[in-house]
């Protein structure tokens, strides 16, 4: 009997302790008061109480500008894939995989890397301006939603080899704003009622990577930072690029995402899935600088006025 009662208790303490040892956001402590939130989550990985966290508060005054941070090469993010992606409900955000094809390179990488997944970090869908959920914040002010784009080495045969070493990720993260409506992303939003519970995955018609970003031409403005995951393991060997210009969609589009949980039938809403701020701890934050190229058309009405105005003179 006493052996008996020991055992028990022994699977009791296992028990708790894999409820313990959960990570979640703040906003699932009520549901599930025993996980560890994000000022906990060094008690599950060590690395997420390291010197180069992510996100971060981007403050404009105290950027580097770096002359060698030019425009991005994308390649393959114009294709669209001939297979269907994987999309799933992982219990922390609405995650799409990718088939590895897209690649970004240039703009001071050092090395090619190619997409392997994208995913979104958000606030409360329903009032995207009062309860914005970007990770990334420029002067302190953060936007309704946050698009991660993850990328692995070229030369890595997955993220777990990736993680082997000390530059194996690069992410490249976009604002998206509350405005005009996107029809790019209706494929996707169509999506989300299918895979509103923890475990939940469907397939989706692929589009080319392109059509979820704003244009190339927009895109030569950007930061960049050395950081980390921003959920546990917390991995602190990511290059991140943090564009200037956001994706736009439309405040009902924003609300669609009120349709996933972060776990099953009347679970807590999925909301707030977002890590805090980390303090940079030294570290720089580099800017491109890039100025907009003229469209050709501009550049041509434009030349025609200066050579009006000197026949003139």
């Amino acid at each position: 009997m006493e052996l008996l009662f020991l055992a028990l208790f022994c699977l009791h303490l296992l028990k708790t302790e894999a409820l313990v040892s959960h990570w979640c956001y703040r906003s699932q402590k009520c549901e599930q008061p025993q996980c560890e939130a994000p000022d906990e989550w060094h008690k599950i990985n060590t690395d997420c109480k390291g010197d180069r966290q992510s996100p971060v508060n981007i403050v404009t005054r105290n950027v580097v500008y770096d002359k060698s941070l030019k425009p991005l090469t994308f390649e393959g993010y114009d294709v669209r894939s001939s297979a269907p992606w994987d999309m799933d409900n992982n219990g922390h955000t609405g995650k799409v995989a990718l088939d590895t094809s897209p690649k970004v390179g240039g703009g001071g990488l050092g090395r090619k890397y190619k997409a392997v997944e994208f995913h979104l970090h958000w606030g409360v869908p329903s009032e995207p301006l009062k309860i914005p959920g970007s990770e990334h914040s420029i002067d302190g002010e953060k936007y309704p939603m946050e698009l991660h784009i993850v990328h692995i080495r070229e030369d890595a045969l997955d993220v777990t080899q990736a993680k082997k070493t000390p530059d194996g990720l690069a992410v490249l993260a976009f604002f998206i704003k509350a405005d005009e409506e996107n029809k790019n992303y209706e494929t996707l939003l169509s999506e989300l009622k299918n895979i509103k519970y923890k475990g939940d995955s469907t397939k989706v018609d692929a589009l080319p990577l392109s059509s979820l970003l704003p244009p190339e031409e927009d895109l030569g403005r950007y930061y960049r930072y050395q950081g980390s995951l921003t959920s546990p393991d917390c991995y602190q060997g990511v290059i991140w690029t943090v564009f200037e210009k956001p994706v736009e969609l439309s405040k009902l589009q924003l609300s669609q995402f009120a349709a996933l949980h972060f776990d099953g039938k009347n679970s807590t809403p999925m909301m707030e899935n977002f890590r805090p701020a980390q303090p940079l701890n030294g570290r720089k934050v580099l800017w491109s600088g890039a100025s907009l190229a003229l469209p050709t058309a501009q550049l041509l009405l434009l030349a025609l006025a200066l050579t009006c105005t000197l026949s003139s003179l």
